[in-house]
C-alpha cells in the first residue's frame, strides 16, 4: 500500500511577541507568538530546509519526483520545484510540478504525488509545502500568521503512514484571496469566512470520510485539522464530537498560520509522538477541503530522531523590534548597503547550476585534496581534471577565522563574514546568518543553509550561507 515513507519541517529562527505587534499599533496583543522568516529566506529556501530535512538518509537516486506547493511562490512564473530539486542534488530525470493558488496547495500536491505513486509511474514522490504570506500592517492577519514550511515522501515501501482512504469537497466562494497585483491577502468578513468556509467545510469532509470508513470519534487516535485561530479550532473540535486528549495543538500559539504548509505541519508534529496503530484524521481546508484516515505502521520509529517541529519550535531567537519585522517583510526601505550593488547573470548561473546550488565541491583522486570552488587543476598535486565532484552541504564545519563588517550595512549590522572547514576536508567563504554577532568565535560548529543573496537583474539570487546548528 502507497503512504508516507519519511517526513520532514523547518520553522523559521526569529520569533515575534504578538504583544510587541499589539503595542506598536497601541492596541491589546494576542497570545504568545508567531514565527518570522529572516530576511534572506522565503518559501523556496524554507521548502528546502524541510525537503531536506525529510531526505535525510534517503538514497537520492531512488526519488523520482519533486512537487512545491505554496501560495507564496517569489516567482509568478517560473517552476520553484526545478530549483528545489537541483538543491536537493536530486537526479535529472524526475517529475517536477508547482501547486499554488490555494490553502489546499499541499494537500493538493500530496493527493497528486499519491496517486502517481499508486498507479506506479514514479517510486517516491518528494512533497515540500512552504508559506511566507504577507499580511496588511494593523491587520489581524498580522498576528495571526506565521511562516513555516514541511515535506512529506510518498512510496510503496517502508511505509510508515498508510493513507486509508480519502474524502474531498470543492467550494467556490470567496473569502481569503490575492488578485495578481495585491501584495496583501484579503478577506471577506471574518465570522462569514470562518462559519460558511471553514468550519463548514472542515466538518462535511471529516463527517464525510468517518461515515464512508465507518469510524466513531472514540476510533480516532489524533484529530489533525487546520484553523486559521484557537477558537474556530476548537469550535469545530466539538461538533465533530472529538475529545481534548484526541486533539493535535494547532500551533497557532507558537508558530501562527502557516498558510498553505500549516495542516502539514501539524501532520508532522503528530508523527512525531505516534505509535504504531495509531489512526489520525487529518484535514486542510482551501476553496473546499480534503480528508484523509492514515494508519501508523511500526515504520515510524524509523524516523522519530530528526529535528521535524518540536526541535525547531525549542529553537528560537526573538525579535525585540516590530519595526525589524517590517523591514525583513519590505515593508520599509531596507538600509542602503555600501559597496555592494548585487550584479547577476542567468548565463553564469546556468553554467554554474550543477555545482552552486547543490554546493559541490572537488575531491583530487590523485591526493584527495578537497577544494571549493570546483577546482580543475589540483594546487596541491598538480593533477589536471582528476576529480570527483562532492556535496559538502550536508557536511559538519567549524569556524576557521571571520570578521564583522560594519560597513556592508544591510538590517543587522555587523555581517559576519565567515572562514570555515568542512569535516573531512575543504574550506570555504560565505556569510553568517541567523546568528548574535557577539557569539561568534573561532572553532564554533556550523552548518549549512540555503538562503537568497540578493534580488538583480528582475529574478532572485540564491546560495548557501552558514549558521549555528539549530
Amino acid at each position: 500500500m502507497a503512504g508516507i515513507t519519511s517526513y520532514g519541517a523547518y520553522i523559521p529562527l526569529l520569533r515575534l511577541p504578538r504583544e510587541i505587534v499589539g503595542k506598536a499599533w497601541g492596541r491589546r496583543g494576542g497570545l504568545g507568538e508567531r514565527s518570522v522568516a529572516n530576511a534572506d529566506e522565503d518559501s523556496l529556501t524554507m521548502a528546502v530546509e524541510a525537503g531536506l530535512n525529510c531526505i535525510e538518509g534517503f538514497d537520492r537516486e531512488q526519488i523520482d519526483g519533486l512537487l512545491f506547493a505554496s501560495t507564496s511562490s517569489p516567482y509568478k512564473e517560473k517552476q520553484g520545484a526545478s530549483l528545489i530539486a537541483a538543491v536537493a542534488d536530486l537526479k535529472k530525470n524526475i517529475i517536477t510540478g508547482d501547486y499554488a493558488h490555494t490553502l489546499r496547495a499541499g494537500t493538493n500536491a500530496f493527493r497528486s504525488a499519491l496517486s502517481s505513486v499508486k498507479s506506479g509511474d514514479a517510486n517516491n514522490i518528494l512533497v515540500t509545502v512552504a508559506d511566507n504570506r504577507i499580511p496588511y500592517p494593523k491587520s489581524s492577519f498580522e498576528q495571526g500568521f506565521g511562516d513555516g514550511a514541511a515535506a512529506l515522501m510518498l512510496g510503496e515501501s517502508d511505509v510508515a503512514v498508510e493513507i486509508e482512504d480519502s474524502y474531498s469537497v470543492s467550494d467556490e466562494l470567496t473569502d481569503i484571496w490575492r488578485l495578481e497585483d495585491d501584495r496583501f491577502v484579503q478577506s471577506w468578513e471574518d465570522r462569514w469566512v470562518l462559519m460558511h468556509g471553514v468550519s463548514a467545510n472542515t466538518i462535511n469532509a471529516v463527517s464525510a470520510v468517518m461515515e464512508k470508513n465507518d469510524l466513531k470519534p472514540g476510533d480516532i487516535n489524533r484529530v489533525i485539522l487546520y484553523a486559521p485561530d484557537p477558537r474556530t479550532h476548537q469550535g469545530m473540535m466539538r461538533r465533530l464530537g472529538f475529545d481534548s486528549e484526541q486533539i493535535q495543538d494547532p500551533l497557532l500559539n507558537n508558530v501562527g498560520n502557516a498558510g498553505a504548509a500549516h495542516s502539514v505541519l501539524m501532520l508532522v508534529a503528530a508523527l512525531e509522538d505516534a505509535q504504531s496503530g495509531d489512526r489520525f484524521i487529518w484535514s486542510s481546508y482551501g476553496d473546499g477541503a480534503d480528508a484523509f484516515v492514515l494508519r501508523v505502521t511500526d515504520n515510524i520509529k524509523k524516523l522519530q530522531n530528526r529535528r521535524g517541529v518540536k526541535r525547531h519550535v525549542e529553537s528560537k531567537r526573538t525579535l525585540d523590534s516590530y519595526e525589524k519585522y517590517l523591514t525583513y517583510r519590505e515593508l520599509i526601505d531596507k538600509p542602503e548597503q555600501a559597496g555592494f550593488r548585487g550584479g547577476s547573470s542567468a548565463t553564469a548561473m546556468w553554467r554554474t547550476r550543477n555545482w552552486v546550488l547543490s554546493l559541490h565541491g572537488s575531491k583530487c583522486t590523485q591526493c584527495g585534496l578537497i577544494t571549493f570552488p570546483i577546482q580543475r587543476v589540483c594546487y596541491q598535486c598538480v593533477a589536471k581534471d582528476e576529480y570527483d565532484e562532492i556535496r559538502l552541504y550536508d557536511k559538519h564545519a567549524t569556524l576557521f577565522t571571520y570578521s564583522l563588517d560594519n560597513l556592508a550595512g544591510g538590517i543587522d549590522p555587523p555581517l559576519v563574514q565567515a572562514c570555515l572547514d568542512f569535516e573531512g576536508g575543504g574550506r570555504m567563504y560565505c556569510v553568517m546568518t541567523d546568528v548574535d554577532p557577539s557569539t561568534v568565535e573561532i572553532d564554533m560548529p556550523l552548518e549549512m543553509t540555503f538562503r537568497m543573496i540578493h534580488k538583480g537583474a528582475g529574478f532572485n539570487n540564491y546560495f548557501w550561507k552558514c549558521r549555528p546548528p539549530r
